[in-house]
């Protein structure tokens, strides 16, 4: 085989692993928008409208914190152990109880 040959044949292995991953990144992309629409679909059963109000601006802060907090309440309400829909008072005692467990920060102005 000459070196031209080799190397063609390098490029189309190349690409050919390209397109496959390319692929491969579509298919994880549609799978996490599934998921995204499934998990809001839940939200819009678990939460009244104000609760998933301040939902949305707990994601805007903290967009991390936001997301476990979705998945925890996707998974109590499936197994019943909270009653549905979770409106926005029962949201804020949730919230407060899982912020009592961080170190409170408070700054005072002299």
């Amino acid at each position: 085989m000459s070196t031209d040959e080799e190397l063609e044949a390098l490029r189309k292995r190349r690409l050919i692993e390209l397109q496959q991953k390319m692929v491969q990144e579509q298919q994880q992309a549609e799978a996490q928008r599934r998921f995204e629409i499934q998990k809001q679909a839940l939200m819009r059963r678990i939460l009244t409208q104000e609760a998933r109000q301040r939902m949305a601006n707990l994601k805007m802060v903290r967009p991390e914190f936001a997301s476990q907090l979705e998945l925890q309440l996707i998974q109590i309400a499936q197994q019943g152990r909270i009653q549905l829909p979770i409106d926005d008072n029962q949201l804020k005692e949730i919230l407060r109880r899982l912020q009592g467990k961080r170190k409170e920060i408070r700054i005072r102005r002299v």
